[in-house]
Protein backbone atom coordinates (compact mmCIF):
# COMPACT_ATOMS: atom_id res chain seq x y z
CA UNK A 1 0.00 0.00 0.00
CA UNK A 2 1.28 3.07 -1.03
CA UNK A 3 2.05 6.48 1.66
CA UNK A 4 -0.66 8.10 -0.03
CA UNK A 5 -3.35 5.38 -0.06
CA UNK A 6 -2.44 4.58 3.50
CA UNK A 7 -3.28 7.99 4.58
CA UNK A 8 -6.46 8.53 2.78
CA UNK A 9 -7.90 5.30 4.50
CA UNK A 10 -6.70 6.34 7.51
CA UNK A 11 -8.43 9.38 7.06
CA UNK A 12 -11.75 7.69 6.45
CA UNK A 13 -11.57 5.72 8.86
CA UNK A 14 -11.12 8.29 11.48
CA UNK A 15 -13.95 10.21 10.11
CA UNK A 16 -16.31 7.15 10.26
CA UNK A 17 -15.01 6.71 14.28
CA UNK A 18 -15.65 10.39 14.70
CA UNK A 19 -19.38 10.84 13.06
CA UNK A 20 -21.99 10.89 15.79
CA UNK A 21 -23.89 7.97 16.84
CA UNK A 22 -27.86 7.89 15.96
CA UNK A 23 -29.35 9.97 18.87
CA UNK A 24 -26.32 11.95 19.78
CA UNK A 25 -26.38 15.51 19.97
CA UNK A 26 -23.93 17.90 18.23
CA UNK A 27 -23.23 21.81 18.36
CA UNK A 28 -23.85 21.54 14.51
CA UNK A 29 -27.47 21.04 15.38
CA UNK A 30 -27.38 24.21 17.46
CA UNK A 31 -28.21 27.82 16.03
CA UNK A 32 -26.51 31.24 17.33
CA UNK A 33 -29.37 33.25 18.27
CA UNK A 34 -28.06 37.15 18.17
CA UNK A 35 -28.52 39.40 21.25
CA UNK A 36 -32.06 41.75 21.44
CA UNK A 37 -35.34 42.89 22.82
CA UNK A 38 -38.70 41.88 23.36
CA UNK A 39 -41.43 42.82 25.22
CA UNK A 40 -43.04 40.53 27.32
CA UNK A 41 -46.69 39.92 27.98
CA UNK A 42 -47.28 39.17 31.66
CA UNK A 43 -47.55 43.00 32.71
CA UNK A 44 -49.20 45.60 30.46
CA UNK A 45 -46.64 48.17 32.26
CA UNK A 46 -43.24 45.70 31.39
CA UNK A 47 -40.42 47.36 29.81
CA UNK A 48 -38.70 45.32 26.98
CA UNK A 49 -36.20 42.99 28.28
CA UNK A 50 -32.73 42.29 26.54
CA UNK A 51 -31.76 38.92 25.86
CA UNK A 52 -28.13 38.15 25.79
CA UNK A 53 -26.94 36.05 22.75
CA UNK A 54 -27.37 32.41 23.00
CA UNK A 55 -26.89 29.35 21.20
CA UNK A 56 -30.73 26.93 20.54
CA UNK A 57 -31.08 23.67 19.66
CA UNK A 58 -32.25 24.02 15.89
CA UNK A 59 -35.20 21.15 16.25
CA UNK A 60 -36.58 19.77 19.67
CA UNK A 61 -35.08 16.31 21.34
CA UNK A 62 -36.94 13.13 19.29
CA UNK A 63 -37.54 9.76 20.60
CA UNK A 64 -34.35 8.23 19.18
CA UNK A 65 -32.23 10.45 21.07
CA UNK A 66 -33.72 10.12 24.48
CA UNK A 67 -34.13 6.47 23.67
CA UNK A 68 -30.13 6.67 23.44
CA UNK A 69 -30.07 8.66 26.74
CA UNK A 70 -32.13 5.83 29.08
CA UNK A 71 -30.17 2.98 27.66
CA UNK A 72 -27.02 4.37 29.25
CA UNK A 73 -29.42 5.91 32.10
CA UNK A 74 -31.67 3.27 33.80
CA UNK A 75 -32.75 5.44 36.14
CA UNK A 76 -34.58 7.39 33.59
CA UNK A 77 -36.26 4.44 32.00
CA UNK A 78 -40.05 4.30 32.41
CA UNK A 79 -40.23 1.63 34.78
CA UNK A 80 -37.69 3.11 37.65
CA UNK A 81 -37.69 6.45 37.31
CA UNK A 82 -38.73 8.05 40.98
CA UNK A 83 -42.63 9.36 40.69
CA UNK A 84 -40.57 12.44 42.42
CA UNK A 85 -39.32 13.44 38.83
CA UNK A 86 -42.13 12.40 36.72
CA UNK A 87 -45.95 11.14 36.70
CA UNK A 88 -46.98 8.00 35.66
CA UNK A 89 -47.80 9.50 32.14
CA UNK A 90 -44.10 9.95 31.70
CA UNK A 91 -43.18 8.32 27.81
CA UNK A 92 -46.34 6.24 27.92
CA UNK A 93 -46.59 6.41 24.13
CA UNK A 94 -43.46 3.89 23.84
CA UNK A 95 -44.60 0.53 24.06
CA UNK A 96 -41.74 -0.15 26.65
CA UNK A 97 -38.57 0.88 28.06
CA UNK A 98 -36.72 0.66 25.41
CA UNK A 99 -39.10 -0.10 22.50
CA UNK A 100 -40.50 2.48 20.85
CA UNK A 101 -43.44 0.53 18.96
CA UNK A 102 -44.00 -1.32 15.72
CA UNK A 103 -43.35 2.32 13.97
CA UNK A 104 -40.37 2.54 15.26
CA UNK A 105 -38.10 4.19 12.73
CA UNK A 106 -41.23 7.10 12.80
CA UNK A 107 -41.55 7.83 16.07
CA UNK A 108 -37.51 7.82 16.38
CA UNK A 109 -37.78 11.07 14.56
CA UNK A 110 -40.34 12.93 16.19
CA UNK A 111 -40.08 14.95 18.93
CA UNK A 112 -39.93 13.00 22.42
CA UNK A 113 -43.36 13.89 24.49
CA UNK A 114 -44.53 12.76 27.46
CA UNK A 115 -41.27 14.33 29.52
CA UNK A 116 -40.66 15.75 32.44
CA UNK A 117 -39.23 18.83 32.60
CA UNK A 118 -37.00 16.76 35.38
CA UNK A 119 -35.88 14.66 32.94
CA UNK A 120 -35.00 16.88 29.84
CA UNK A 121 -32.62 18.63 32.13
CA UNK A 122 -31.49 15.26 33.17
CA UNK A 123 -31.01 14.60 29.46
CA UNK A 124 -29.44 18.23 28.26
CA UNK A 125 -26.70 18.28 31.42
CA UNK A 126 -24.28 15.72 30.12
CA UNK A 127 -24.49 17.64 26.81
CA UNK A 128 -23.30 21.12 28.41
CA UNK A 129 -26.78 22.26 27.50
CA UNK A 130 -29.72 23.60 29.58
CA UNK A 131 -33.22 24.51 28.98
CA UNK A 132 -33.64 27.84 27.13
CA UNK A 133 -35.24 30.20 29.61
CA UNK A 134 -38.08 31.96 29.32
CA UNK A 135 -37.10 34.88 27.95
CA UNK A 136 -34.86 33.31 25.62
CA UNK A 137 -37.51 30.80 24.62
CA UNK A 138 -40.38 33.52 23.73
CA UNK A 139 -37.85 36.02 22.04
CA UNK A 140 -36.56 33.41 19.76
CA UNK A 141 -40.13 32.20 18.81
CA UNK A 142 -41.17 35.80 18.08
CA UNK A 143 -39.67 35.71 14.30
CA UNK A 144 -41.38 33.92 11.90
CA UNK A 145 -39.79 33.12 8.68
CA UNK A 146 -38.43 35.98 6.86
CA UNK A 147 -38.70 38.81 10.26
CA UNK A 148 -37.39 38.54 13.85
CA UNK A 149 -40.16 39.93 15.28
CA UNK A 150 -43.52 39.32 13.46
CA UNK A 151 -45.73 39.51 16.58
CA UNK A 152 -47.34 43.35 15.05
CA UNK A 153 -48.95 40.85 12.33
CA UNK A 154 -52.42 39.54 13.27
CA UNK A 155 -51.64 36.38 10.62
CA UNK A 156 -48.18 35.27 13.11
CA UNK A 157 -51.05 34.94 15.67
CA UNK A 158 -54.04 33.61 14.30
CA UNK A 159 -51.72 30.66 13.14
CA UNK A 160 -50.52 29.86 16.44
CA UNK A 161 -54.20 29.89 17.72
CA UNK A 162 -55.35 27.62 14.94
CA UNK A 163 -52.27 24.91 16.29
CA UNK A 164 -53.78 25.13 19.90
CA UNK A 165 -57.42 24.57 19.01
CA UNK A 166 -56.16 21.16 16.85
CA UNK A 167 -56.08 17.84 18.46
CA UNK A 168 -52.99 16.01 19.35
CA UNK A 169 -52.00 14.25 16.44
CA UNK A 170 -51.75 10.08 16.84
CA UNK A 171 -48.53 10.45 15.40
CA UNK A 172 -46.12 14.12 15.45
CA UNK A 173 -44.06 14.93 12.54
CA UNK A 174 -40.43 15.87 12.35
CA UNK A 175 -39.17 19.06 13.30
CA UNK A 176 -37.38 19.33 9.99
CA UNK A 177 -41.10 19.41 7.90
CA UNK A 178 -41.78 22.30 9.23
CA UNK A 179 -39.73 26.09 7.79
CA UNK A 180 -37.11 27.47 9.27
CA UNK A 181 -38.01 30.94 10.66
CA UNK A 182 -35.44 33.82 10.61
CA UNK A 183 -33.38 32.38 12.67
CA UNK A 184 -32.63 29.04 11.28
CA UNK A 185 -34.70 27.15 14.12
CA UNK A 186 -37.64 24.81 13.21
CA UNK A 187 -40.95 24.10 14.80
CA UNK A 188 -41.25 26.49 17.64
CA UNK A 189 -44.73 26.67 16.44
CA UNK A 190 -47.17 23.97 15.42
CA UNK A 191 -45.29 21.28 16.71
CA UNK A 192 -45.51 20.31 20.30
CA UNK A 193 -45.18 22.65 22.90
CA UNK A 194 -41.79 22.96 25.00
CA UNK A 195 -40.24 23.12 28.41
CA UNK A 196 -38.37 25.91 29.94
CA UNK A 197 -35.89 26.49 32.56
CA UNK A 198 -38.21 29.01 34.71
CA UNK A 199 -41.46 27.68 33.59
CA UNK A 200 -42.98 28.11 36.82
CA UNK A 201 -42.33 29.66 40.16
CA UNK A 202 -42.49 26.41 42.09
CA UNK A 203 -39.97 25.29 40.19
CA UNK A 204 -36.11 25.41 41.19
CA UNK A 205 -33.62 27.70 39.84
CA UNK A 206 -30.70 25.89 41.01
CA UNK A 207 -30.05 22.41 43.25
CA UNK A 208 -31.96 23.66 46.38
CA UNK A 209 -35.80 22.69 46.61
CA UNK A 210 -35.87 25.68 48.57
CA UNK A 211 -35.00 28.01 46.30
CA UNK A 212 -37.31 31.32 46.10
CA UNK A 213 -35.26 33.63 44.00
CA UNK A 214 -37.98 33.86 40.73
CA UNK A 215 -39.07 36.26 39.30
CA UNK A 216 -42.76 36.00 40.11
CA UNK A 217 -43.95 37.94 37.91
CA UNK A 218 -43.70 35.86 35.02
CA UNK A 219 -46.10 33.39 36.16
CA UNK A 220 -49.37 35.27 36.89
CA UNK A 221 -52.18 33.90 34.91
CA UNK A 222 -54.46 36.41 36.09
CA UNK A 223 -56.41 36.92 32.74
CA UNK A 224 -55.10 38.59 29.29
CA UNK A 225 -56.54 42.03 30.36
CA UNK A 226 -53.45 42.56 32.85
CA UNK A 227 -51.02 41.41 29.71
CA UNK A 228 -49.09 43.89 27.59
CA UNK A 229 -51.09 43.10 24.48
CA UNK A 230 -54.16 41.30 24.94
CA UNK A 231 -54.42 40.64 21.10
CA UNK A 232 -51.54 38.15 21.80
CA UNK A 233 -53.64 36.00 23.00
CA UNK A 234 -51.09 32.78 22.08
CA UNK A 235 -48.53 34.40 24.41
CA UNK A 236 -50.88 34.55 26.77
CA UNK A 237 -52.01 30.68 26.78
CA UNK A 238 -48.63 29.61 26.73
CA UNK A 239 -47.64 31.45 29.80
CA UNK A 240 -51.21 30.11 31.86
CA UNK A 241 -49.87 26.65 30.42
CA UNK A 242 -46.65 26.87 32.06
CA UNK A 243 -47.93 28.01 35.44
CA UNK A 244 -49.99 25.35 35.71
CA UNK A 245 -47.65 22.92 35.57
CA UNK A 246 -45.26 21.06 37.82
CA UNK A 247 -41.56 19.63 37.39
CA UNK A 248 -42.67 16.22 37.39
CA UNK A 249 -45.92 16.79 34.91
CA UNK A 250 -45.76 15.17 31.55
CA UNK A 251 -48.34 15.79 29.09
CA UNK A 252 -48.81 14.31 25.45
CA UNK A 253 -48.05 17.38 23.79
CA UNK A 254 -44.96 18.91 25.44
CA UNK A 255 -41.57 18.56 24.36
CA UNK A 256 -38.20 20.15 24.67
CA UNK A 257 -34.90 21.46 22.50
CA UNK A 258 -31.68 22.52 24.48
CA UNK A 259 -29.97 25.90 24.79
CA UNK A 260 -26.43 27.18 25.77
CA UNK A 261 -25.25 30.67 26.72
CA UNK A 262 -22.44 32.15 24.47
CA UNK A 263 -19.36 32.37 26.26
CA UNK A 264 -18.37 35.89 27.30
CA UNK A 265 -15.25 37.47 25.40
CA UNK A 266 -12.44 37.90 28.28
CA UNK A 267 -12.03 41.90 29.05
CA UNK A 268 -8.71 43.05 27.86
CA UNK A 269 -6.10 43.11 30.04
Amino acid sequence: MTVTRFLLTAAALLSMLTLPAIGEDSDNDMVRIPAGSYTPLYDKDAASISVSAFYLDRVPVTNGQFLEFVRTHPEWRRSQVKRLFADANYLRHWVGDLDLGPDAGQVAKAPVTNISWFAARAYLKPLGKRLPTTDEWEYAACADATRPDATSAPSFHSRILEWYATPNPEQYPTAESFPENYHGVNGLHGLVWEWVRDFNNATVTGESRGDTTLERNLFCAGGALSSGDPSNYAAFMRYAFRSSLGGNYTVANLGFRGAKSVPEKPANP
